[in-house]
């Protein structure tokens, strides 16, 4: 079966909630984008902020996230669960002496919205990946530093805070 590779950076950087969307979602180990900047500012279908990568940024700039590996027929589950805001990039990733063209999602110019804010559920998804991954301190207090709002949608919050519960028991 060929293989994908896909660098995850938000809501999809835990295991528990890459395979609950790719079942075959394999981590392989983690990478660091120098020249990447990450920002909440991507609008989703729910009204929220979802997160972005700016990828022609400042050299001082350091995006971290998760290199995976999973079953190309699982791709389009993925493609489906980002969404149409989103676009592909693909990036070239130097590790352990072998080179990976991985994807990577991108949002769209005309779904920035610098004034959104996530929902506190959804910047506890990525918190959750990036304490997984033990991305460096940091880092991990830049996106806990990041304001958020409640959820409206009573539902949805606690459907992904039962997810951010199964994520702590793994």
């Amino acid at each position: 079966m060929p293989k994908v590779h896909y660098i995850a950076y938000g809501s999809n950087l835990h295991p528990v909630r890459l395979i609950a969307r790719v079942p075959s979602a394999r981590a392989v180990d983690v990478v660091e984008m120098r020249g990447h900047r990450l920002a909440f500012d991507k609008r989703s279908t729910d009204g929220s902020a979802k997160c972005h990568v700016y990828t022609e940024e400042a050299e001082h700039h350091t995006v971290y996230g998760a290199l995976y590996e999973f079953d190309a027929r699982h791709k389009p589950r993925l493609d489906a669960a980002e969404g149409a805001g989103y676009r592909q990039r693909i990036a070239g990733v130097p590790m352990n002496g072998e080179g990976y063209r991985p994807y990577t999602y991108v949002a769209r110019q005309s779904h920035i919205e610098p004034n959104l804010l996530p929902y506190h559920w959804y910047k506890s998804l990525v918190l959750a990946g990036a304490r997984f991954h033990g991305f460096p301190e940091d880092y991990v207090a830049t996106i806990e530093a990041a304001p958020s709002t409640h959820d409206p949608d009573k539902e949805r919050a606690h459907r992904n805070e039962r997810l951010l519960e199964d994520m702590a028991r793994r």
